[in-house]
């Protein structure tokens, strides 16, 4: 069974939610959401992560040994050692091992989870170790302060606990019992559309490339592709990358690179030093486009680092949460060699396209970013790095301009083509 993309759940049959957690502290609350579930006609499957035992409540299907052993470590001797870190490491490993497993073995439809921190951390990483569009649900203390740990590129739905997972009360029982109603409505909605066989292209987009990407995205549909647009803040770039990898998308249209700025610069949108990795890897199209690599991100005009507003670097408020910084002609180089070199460790067809008057809004003629010397350093740096045998095409135009859209859908077409024709 697949979550997304790759077919879809079987209709007509009783669905079953995996309920994961410690049931040895949590006993109570557990059976409590069991009962709920239960009452709405769904089926349970239990695993018991809990270290010092289990309960006596409901039946366990995975008891915390099973759990132990699959995180490479055994129960007993977590117990006599009594170190908590230790048995964490443990069963978090173990519970996205289980998970895992269980998925391919028995299938499950939903999954729910419940905890404090620790607790959170256990089960989200069952959760994060399932498939995208596997319904996914964590009440969790930590739910109103950054998710990013527990959620991670996975789409786990996080409700706040309000009071601690500590019994069944007042409080919780309305948390508990909408939590429930969340999973079983989430594991009866039918998706339509689930069997769509299109060919997927992932975009990346920035605000400020929109109006290009969204041209492109328009011109793709009507020749027959799925276009998967990804928000170039950090998260989006690694999801694009993680997707790309477990081959759910079949080429990369990459107009927005910005991310790659703050990882060159510090700023808050960093997608990491893998950003534009998995596609050369998987061997898929990948057409490169330097958009947005004119900007930095930060937060309120307070947050960008000191030592850039001393040298009087070119701020722009974007709006009152995020400052946007220009790079300079020597970041730029930085990331055209990078570029270079990700483009050439591809194995699949690959390509560059320079917008020559403009890497996005604000380095458009006579705006705010506008450097064309900053520009032609990463086109530059790009070209000089690029082994033979990689295309580079440049338009006289801005990055969101018509001709630019245009051309990019056309060259993106014909790497694709050279990806079937490579195939045979």
């Amino acid at each position: 069974m697949t979550a997304i993309g790759r077919g879809g759940f079987v209709d007509g049959m009783k669905k079953t939610v995996m309920l994961i957690g410690a049931f040895d502290t949590k006993g109570p609350d557990y059976a409590f959401v069991r009962q709920q579930i239960a009452a709405r006609g769904c089926e349970l499957m239990s695993v018991n992560t809990g270290v010092l035992g289990s309960t006596d409540l409901f039946p366990v299907d995975v008891e915390a040994d099973e759990v132990a052993r699959a995180g490479g470590a055994d129960l007993a001797l977590l117990r006599r050692h009594g170190d908590r870190g230790e048995a964490m490491k443990a069963m978090t490993a173990g519970a996205a091992a289980i998970a895992a497993r269980l998925f391919v073995e028995r299938g499950f439809h939903g999954i729910l989870g419940m905890g404090g921190t620790g607790g959170s951390s256990v089960v989200t990483a069952a959760m994060r170790a399932l498939p995208l569009g596997l319904p996914k649900v964590c009440v969790s203390t930590a739910a109103s302060g950054d998710t990013s740990a527990y959620v991670g590129l996975r789409d786990v739905v996080m409700i706040p606990a309000i009071v601690d997972v500590a019994g069944v009360n007042r409080i919780s029982r309305v948390v508990y019992t909408h939590a429930a109603g969340a999973i079983c409505g989430m594991v009866g909605a039918e998706v339509t559309g689930a069997g769509d066989d299109r060919p997927v292209i992932a975009a990346s987009m920035f605000g400020n490339t929109t109006t290009c990407v969204e041209a492109c995205e328009s011109a793709l549909a009507a020749k027959g592709y799925e276009v998967l647009i990804f928000h170039a803040t950090g998260t989006g770039g690694r999801t694009l990358e993680a997707l790309v990898a477990e081959g759910l998308v079949d080429a990369v249209l990459d107009i927005t690179t910005t991310e790659w700025a703050d990882t060159v610069c510090g700023g808050i949108f960093d997608a990491g030093e893998d950003r534009l990795s998995a596609p050369g890897r998987r061997g898929i199209p990948h057409l490169i486009a330097p958009g947005c690599v004119d900007m930095a991100n930060f937060g309120a005009i307070d947050t960008v680092p000191m030592h850039y507003r001393e040298a009087g670097r070119n701020l722009y408020e974007w709006n009152p949460s995020v400052t946007l910084m220009r790079t300079s002609a020597e970041e730029n180089r930085r990331m055209g060699a990078v570029f270079a070199a990700k483009a050439n460790a591809a194995t699949g067809p690959v390509a560059f396209l320079f917008p020559l008057k403009g890497v996005s809004i604000l380095d458009g003629d006579g705006q705010p970013f506008c450097d064309r010397e900053a520009d032609e350093a990463i086109f530059e740096a790009i070209r000089r790095g690029l082994r033979e045998g990689i295309a580079v095409h440049e338009v006289d135009a801005n990055i969101n301009d018509p001709l630019f859209s245009e051309q990019a859908v056309e060259v993106m077409v014909e790497l694709i083509s050279q990806a079937k024709g490579g195939k045979g």
